[in-house]
């Protein structure tokens, strides 16, 4: 086993044992791939301020997110096919999460159900929905979720129309893999992980198989997973949704003021900024681009959290001094996951955390509360001068 320091040595392993097509669907962005790229190279564009001769000692990462105690400013990120690039991964991820003290986010389109992962874990989680064309299986989900104890309702807002990645396309992407010669010269590499697919009964969408009549095989399930993303979705089913849920909400997708002024019309309890990890519109500005904007418009009423490109401790850090309440990591976990399983998850997490403390020391900061802009060099007209 190599020594493994950083996110990146974990993804190196990730690409070496998950099959090629789950790791293009983790591994990418929508159309050029811009807004994917930018999502992390503007994090780089931001540096820390450093001080000396600060008492470092007793520090804490510790804070709340919608007011549930966390162990770090983070978040699981809703991943779908989570269960595709390890067997159980949303499972394994979940039971990383609750043992290390960070809230995890259960996609609408995992692999586990909702019930599977109830029945594995001991702390409450989170669960995203999208919002379908059919009404009643929403609902159905919606109380699927309120039965599993699940703690807050994450409603995904940017999925109203599938943006294209060319990779998903070109290799067939579905769950389970479709048996073509390509995909079985792959697989043939790929036989831990084929393995630890062997051993689990749980191969496709554990949400929608089961709870949807007609779907018999996987090239039904994704024609009608790929027909019921709801284009008319506005505010107004939002507020419906959320008075039928009747427990907490975040909002994620949020990457304007005004929208995020919405939500807060709406009672959201917090928003994440997002562009969907630039799988949806190729060409938006990056999440942490898009955050100043959005604390300055809504930041004192309504809590903030942050997802896409994260990849690093510091960036945990830069968003955090920036003011978000929190942050989301999909990849950094799923390459984590899909590495090592759950111990993979576990050790992205430890990564992240040691990378926070460690830098959040170096800047003579002791405890979350005493982040601010101060501890960050943000260069003039970062948030962009657009007309």
């Amino acid at each position: 086993m190599p020594v493994i320091t950083c996110i990146d040595d974990l993804k190196r392993i990730y690409e070496r044992r998950v099959p090629r097509m789950f790791y293009d669907y983790a591994e990418s962005g929508s159309w050029t791939e811009q807004t994917f790229r930018e999502n992390t190279s503007d994090f780089d564009q931001i540096r820390l301020r450093q001080r000396v001769a600060v008492d470092m000692s007793g520090r804490s990462t510790k804070t709340q997110m919608i007011g549930e105690d966390v162990a770090m400013p983070v978040a699981l990120a809703p991943v779908g096919l989570t269960g595709m690039q390890s067997a159980d991964g949303e499972i394994k991820a979940a039971r990383a999460a609750e043992k290390f003290g960070v809230p995890f986010t259960l996609s609408t389109m995992s692999i586990c159900s909702i019930e599977d992962v109830a029945e594995n874990t001991e702390r409450p989680f989170w669960f995203q929905l999208y919002t379908m064309k059919d009404e009643d299986y929403v609902n159905r989900l919606i109380e699927r979720a309120r039965a599993a104890k699940c703690s807050a309702l994450v409603i995904t807002l940017d999925l109203q129309i599938l943006g294209q990645r060319h990779k998903d396309l070109k290799n067939g992407l579905s769950a389970p893999p479709k048996l073509t010669p390509k995909t079985l010269a792959n697989l043939a590499t790929k036989w831990g992980w084929g393995l630890e697919m062997l051993g689990t009964k749980r191969r496709s969408f554990g949400n929608i198989v089961g709870h949807v009549k007609g779907i018999t095989d996987p090239s039904s399930l994704m024609a009608w997973t790929g027909e019921q993303f709801d284009p008319t979705l506005d505010w107004g089913k939002i507020a419906k949704i959320k008075e039928k849920w009747g427990g907490k909400v975040i909002l994620k997708g949020i990457l304007d003021a005004e929208d995020a002024k919405m939500a807060l019309k709406v009672g959201a309890d917090a928003i994440v900024v997002s562009n969907h990890g630039g799988r949806q519109l190729d060409g938006a500005i990056s999440s942490i681009r898009a955050l100043p904007a959005i604390l300055d418009a809504v930041g004192d009423q309504i809590e903030v959290h942050l997802d896409s490109g994260i990849r690093s401790g510091q960036d945990i850090l830069k968003a955090v001094a920036m003011g978000a309440k929190g942050t989301f990591i999909g990849r950094a976990f799923v390459y984590g996951l899909g590495a090592m399983g759950e111990r993979g998850v576990t050790t992205a997490l430890e990564i992240l955390h040691k990378e926070m403390d460690t830098s959040m020391a170096l800047c003579g900061r002791r405890t979350i509360d005493e982040l601010g802009r101060d501890v960050l060099l943000i260069p003039e007209g970062f948030e962009g001068r657009w007309q």
